[in-house]
């Protein structure tokens, strides 16, 4: 009876033994797992914060980069005035208003400036240009059209620094943009705003000397732009001359326009490569279909450039072509805005001969032009 009693006190301690160590066992798993969940927490935590850090120092250089590409930039930005100022500089108070000072933009090293025709008048007409050094330089207005209010002007200065041009043809609606120029004269020279991309290809109407003059394949933007801003600059985040800031809408805050650089590339590069540019001239005044509307509420225009008015001492003043005809084509190349043809034309001398297709009353013809020296 002992023997069995003894036995059964054995296994009894057996099983509270295994019991025991099966606690233990889950026990240690538990406390094993739980430390492995804390490593992987702080390991995670760990890695985001580090993640985090790279951000900010990524955006802190994205906008050192930034702010280095819109200071070179204004170092290409000059005055521009059509009176001489006695003293080091014409950035003077209110010089808008008593020098007629606009802005311009360096464009090569060896001193072609790039500005508004309103601001650096008439082709062989003179100016004065200041530099971002305040020192001031004779300047000749070597081209020049009214229509686009564009005008290039040289100074007899190298190793300047100059903006690169860009491609107006490839920006897009709410791309950000800067504009930098020089409103209201000494105290806010060089002053640079930012804004974006608002519209392409507009046209506006302005009144002068009571005639209306329609400008037609504008840059809009809503960058600021003051009196003395003309003539300057229209950047892209990487520094590029996009446009030449020119007209704003005085009833309105924050619609300002430039003029697209891409119509004048062929003139630079002429200028640059021969010292010169002999303009070749087709005598014709023409809308793009968005002027319509302002000129005849009747007519519908699908594509092509509508001429409105011919030169009389123009090249085409004898040939089969008058008021209201419709340019379709020149050449090869397809005319859907005014600016197409100014830069087909920008690209030919006088003398040589381009083919133009014309629509009249629904009906198709070709004539062939020889381009004039423009007067």
């Amino acid at each position: 009876m002992v023997y069995y009693e003894e036995k059964r006190r054995k296994k009894e301690r057996l099983i509270m033994s295994c019991f025991m160590v099966i606690i233990i066992s889950l026990l240690l798993i538990l406390i094993i797992k739980s430390g492995d969940n804390q490593v992987s927490t702080i390991a995670q935590y760990n890695a985001q914060k580090v993640n985090f850090d790279e951000n900010l120092e990524q955006n802190k250089t994205t906008d050192i980069k930034q702010e280095n590409v819109i200071e070179n930039s204004v170092k290409a930005i000059v005055g521009i005035s059509k009176l001489k100022q006695s003293g080091s500089s014409i950035f003077v108070n209110r010089a808008e208003e008593k020098l007629g000072l606009g802005s311009g933009v360096i464009i090569t090293d060896n001193g072609y400036i790039l500005t508004n025709q309103h601001v650096a008048g008439n082709k062989y007409s003179s100016c004065y240009v200041t530099l971002d050094d305040g020192n001031t330089y004779d300047a000749n207005v070597v081209w020049s059209d009214s229509n686009i209010d564009l005008a290039i002007v040289k100074i007899n200065k190298t190793s300047l620094s100059y903006l690169k041009l860009g491609d107006s043809d490839t920006i897009s609606l709410a791309e950000d943009v800067y504009a930098i120029g020089n409103p209201l004269g000494l105290e806010f020279q060089k002053t640079v705003t930012k804004g974006i991309i608002s519209a392409l290809n507009r046209t506006i109407k302005i009144e002068e000397e009571a005639q209306n003059v329609y400008m037609e394949d504008l840059i809009q933007t809503d960058a600021t732009i003051n009196q003395g801003n003309s003539g300057g600059a229209l950047i892209n985040e990487k520094g590029e001359l996009i446009g030449i800031n020119s007209v704003k809408i005085s009833q309105a805050e924050g619609i300002g326009f430039a003029v697209p650089i891409n119509i004048i590339k062929p003139i630079i590069n002429q200028l640059i490569s021969e010292g010169k540019f002999d303009e070749a001239w087709l005598g014709i005044y023409g809308y793009d279909k968005e002027a319509i509307p302002y000129l005849q509420s009747n007519l519908e225009i699908e594509n092509g450039v509508y001429v409105a008015q011919i030169a009389p001492d123009g090249p085409l003043i004898n040939l089969d072509i008058k008021e209201g005809d419709i340019i379709t084509q020149i050449d090869d190349t397809k005319i859907n805005q005014m600016n197409d043809l100014k830069k087909y034309i920008y690209h030919k001398k006088p003398q040589e001969v381009v083919k133009l297709h014309i629509q009249r009353n629904k009906k198709e013809f070709e004539i062939e032009v020889i381009l004039s020296s423009k007067p």
